[in-house]
């Protein structure tokens, strides 16, 4: 590990801010504020897991995206998951099952993780592990979903497992995310969000930030109709163009320093949300926080990669397990070669030094 930048250290506090913040966000709510005390001791408990994994000199990261389907009902404009070919229209084959998905989830639990991010393509179209991971309540389970798939069942099950906590996509007003994601998708959303609010259910949202859309996405109007709603937290994510089509998407160093200061503002004016943003400034994270620093991603076939936006992977979690995932040569060597420290125009490391990464796996590959 980096001995300038504690990274266990630094997303442990991370975790507890999350943690904290959360609990204030739901203070009103006697159901959510019970459950969130049940996991602020169990978040309590995995940090403590972690720790004692890192003395042994093994580095477990509190966060796990899982890309749990290759499915998708719409096609959004820029699609990092289309562009790379790991969500497609074609009917899924060989996909992980309910059953292997409960099995790295319960893995992730007895390591210390405390947030599995259930991405896909659209997760909600695999009820089998939503209900899987509702089996698992000392890991929270931010659902990042278009939200066409919301129903009654859908609601019913939220409220029932609280530890499923929805993140619908938008990119701002009708207009914005009309045009990204399709005709209607706005006012679904809108309807989403009164209907969770009526059941007194905690939820958030994911907006990717363009160089389009990044003022208005933290304007006060934009997040006063999420507040009136009932919205506790909003992740905001920056577009990566894994296209050199939509490059012309990408927020450049002016977009996300008004980005930066406009999220510190909000978290001012808005003490009532949550606010994240990825990849954030990673000056202060010691670098990209991608291939097991801070989180890695599994794919819908079980591939362990680095993050969603760098879809390269060396080892699969069908013939190993989490742990020997995160010991992969291109893990290891990713985290221990300075590539993901290194200085880059902004965004995504990952994606700007893809051919490094590419050389990586094909060296790893000439090794086995």
């Amino acid at each position: 590990m980096d001995e300038k930048f504690d990274i266990q250290e630094y997303m442990t506090r991370g975790v507890e801010k999350i943690v904290s913040d959360s609990m204030k966000a739901v203070l009103k709510d006697p159901r959510e504020s019970a459950f969130m005390l049940k996991f602020a001791a169990a978040s309590r408990k995995a940090s403590k897991r972690r720790a004692q994994l890192e003395k042994e000199g093994e580095h477990i990261p509190p966060f796990l995206i899982a890309s749990i389907t290759s499915s998708c009902n719409l096609h959004c404009a820029g699609c990092y998951s289309r562009c790379n070919h790991a969500t497609v229209d074609a009917a899924p084959v060989c996909q992980l099952t309910d059953e292997e998905w409960l099995a790295i989830f319960r893995e992730a639990d007895g390591l210390g993780v405390s947030f599995i991010l259930l991405a896909g393509g659209e997760p909600m179209l695999r009820r089998d592990i939503m209900e899987a991971a509702g089996k698992m309540p000392d890991i929270i389970f931010p659902v990042f979903t278009n939200g066409t798939y919301m129903d009654d069942a859908y609601l019913e099950l939220f409220d029932h497992c609280r530890n499923l906590i929805p993140v619908m996509s938008i990119e701002g007003c009708r207009e914005e995310t009309d045009k990204r994601r399709g005709a209607g998708i706005y006012d679904k959303l809108i309807a989403n969000m009164d209907s969770l609010h009526e059941r007194n259910l905690l939820f958030g949202v994911s907006i990717t930030v363009t160089a389009e859309n990044v003022r208005e996405v933290i304007s006060p109007e934009f997040l006063d109709a999420l507040v009136k709603r009932g919205c506790k937290l909003a992740v905001y994510v920056e577009f990566v163009p894994v296209t050199e089509e939509s490059r012309e998407l990408a927020p450049g160093d002016g977009e996300r320093e008004i980005l930066k200061e406009g999220i510190a503002k909000l978290r001012e004016e808005y003490p009532e949300m949550v606010f994240l943003s990825f990849p954030g400034d990673e000056k202060a994270t010691g670098g990209c926080i991608a291939a097991g620093r801070g989180f890695f991603h599994i794919n819908s076939h079980g591939g362990a990669e680095p993050c969603p936006f760098s879809p390269y992977s060396d080892i699969n979690v069908r013939d190993s397990s989490l742990r020997e995932a995160l010991k992969s040569p291109l893990f290891m060597a990713l985290r221990e070669g300075g590539l993901l420290e290194d200085d880059h125009a902004g965004g995504c490391v990952l994606y700007e030094k893809r051919d490094q990464v590419e050389e990586l796996c094909r060296a790893d590959a000439q090794k086995t």
